[in-house]
């Protein structure tokens, strides 16, 4: 039953795996369909790519490096059959940097700002700890 279990276990990573290879492909065309239609049709009397296209550029780019951040993850857990702390909280931090950077100012909350930026300094705290941890059982091997 227990290799059942790792067997069914490791086919289910493989296909997320999969999965996650096809997203990050695709979020990558995607990405560069936006830039080169934001590059080649700019709006009349704006920037070349103009701020709406930018802020969507910037929202794309990050989804793929979230997509190559959990890709990453994964191959590590496939081949180490472990979850790294480490890379988790750094997927998070970016997670919330792209909603940081896509955030509309004039219409948010304070105290959502405020939840917001709390977010980000437990992410960080616990992303400094766990590397100074790292570091340590390094250092004492």
């Amino acid at each position: 039953m227990k290799k059942f279990i790792i067997y069914f276990e490791r086919t289910i990573i493989v296909f997320l795996t999969v999965l996650m290879g096809i997203i990050v492909v695709v979020s990558t065309i995607e990405l560069a369909y936006v830039l080169f239609v934001g590059l080649v049709e700019p709006q009349e009397g704006k920037s070349l790519i103009g701020l709406d296209n930018l802020f969507e550029i910037f929202g794309l780019f990050f989804n793929v490096l979230i997509g190559f951040e959990l890709f990453e993850t994964m191959k590590l857990f496939f081949k180490e059959n472990v979850l790294h702390a480490e890379l988790i909280l750094l997927v998070a931090l970016i997670a919330v940097s792209r909603k940081v950077i896509l955030l509309d100012f004039k219409t948010i909350e304070p105290l959502e700002l405020i939840g917001v930026a709390f977010l980000i300094g437990t992410i960080t705290g616990g992303y400094y700890l766990i590397k100074k941890s790292n570091k340590n059982n390094d250092q004492q091997e």
